[in-house]
């Protein structure tokens, strides 16, 4: 006989260790690392998906450690993982972050005379809160929202500028993945929210049947 089983339920003597099984808190630190090594760059967002599902699948201790044996731990180097990703731009083209892009868990914009997207439709979302700090004059800030993805613009500072909230028509039930929280200051030009614009071919699915005039 191999050896013996304990009362805890592991077999001692000879043979090899069982693999211990991981629990949801095992799983859900895991998670976690991942979304932070995403934001850092340190992942792709196809490279995120993916161990994204087999962490939440995972049975075992060694499977999860198979996960992030690769990223730096968090807190250890570095200074802490990076929090912020900062946009300066004067006078250029726009600034877009649209597709799968993997959104940190902050922005800090310091733009002067540039159109700014961020285009959450496709985004990867990392993190529940996203702060955007704006230092931003003129030009339009655009936010292209989805269901489950919500902005907040009351501390944000309008000087000569407005603010043009389209909300996404959802379901009342759609939990909020993404609250995205505005602070700083706006100053001339605009800040728009809006859902993303229908594509040509759901323009027509939502036209209303025409008929012809013999009908």
């Amino acid at each position: 006989m191999s050896g013996e089983i304990s009362p805890t339920g592991k077999r001692s003597g000879l043979g090899s260790s069982p693999e211990l099984r991981a629990s949801h808190a095992d799983r859900d630190r895991v998670v976690d690392v991942l979304r932070i090594a995403a934001g850092d760059g340190l992942l792709t967002a196809d490279e995120l998906d993916e161990r994204l599902e087999a962490a939440l699948s995972a049975r075992t201790l060694n499977e999860l450690a198979a996960l992030t044996a690769d990223l730096p731990p968090v807190g250890v180097t570095g200074a802490e993982v990076k929090d912020v990703v900062r946009i300066e731009q004067v006078h250029s083209g726009p600034v877009e972050r649209v597709g799968r892009w993997v959104v940190p868990r902050g922005l800090e914009l310091a733009v002067t005379y540039c159109e700014v997207k961020l285009d959450f439709t496709d985004a990867v979302i990392t993190h529940d809160t996203l702060r955007i700090d704006v230092g931003m004059t003129g030009k339009s800030l655009t936010l292209v929202t989805r269901p489950g993805v919500v902005v907040d613009t009351d501390g944000l500072q309008l000087v000569h500028s407005r603010v043009k909230h389209l909300k996404t028509p959802t379901n009342p039930d759609t939990p909020v993945t993404l609250r995205v929280e505005l602070v700083g200051q706006k100053a001339h030009g605009r800040v728009v929210v809006r859902p993303p614009r229908r594509t040509f071919g759901q323009w027509l699915l939502r036209r209303p049947t025409s008929h012809s005039a013999g009908e």
